[in-house]
């Protein structure tokens, strides 16, 4: 798989707010999945999550993490990234809201509940159109 930088080209799609899935890995050495939001800055993924999730549990006890990215309503145009994540809170709420806004257009309604962001760095990729790799 390639390594970071992304093509410009797939920086492009991964700005934009695209339906994406997060895999973590179960402390059984299982596999996780579930619909996130997600936000690509400075070829670093933010992602964010309420306090009591389980994948959060999961990322606290194994932080390798791949996040797969559908092109808008071209689902079969996906970028896959795979890397680590860091945990910090986000006692604020200000990346929830940044990621909320962006696909949104409007802060993060609940408030009541604790938040932890997720700062995947990735360490390689991949790229799939429609049959064939994506190439730039």
């Amino acid at each position: 798989m390639p390594k970071p930088p992304l093509p410009d080209e797939l920086q492009q799609v991964l700005a934009n707010p695209n339906p994406s899935i997060i895999g973590t890995v179960r402390p059984d050495g299982s596999p996780n999945t579930v619909a996130t939001w997600y936000l690509w800055e400075d070829g670093r993924v933010l992602v964010n999550m309420d306090e009591g999730r389980k994948r959060l549990e999961y990322l606290r006890h194994e932080p390798r993490v791949s996040l797969t990215v559908l092109d808008g309503d071209r689902w079969y145009r996906h970028i896959t990234l795979h890397g680590r994540a860091t945990l910090e809170d986000d006692p604020n709420l200000e990346d929830i809201d940044r990621i909320a806004t962006h696909y949104t257009g409007r802060p993060y309604s609940q408030r009541d509940r604790g938040r932890v962001s997720g700062w995947i760095e990735v360490e390689s990729w991949y790229a799939w159109n429609g049959g064939q790799p994506w190439s730039p």
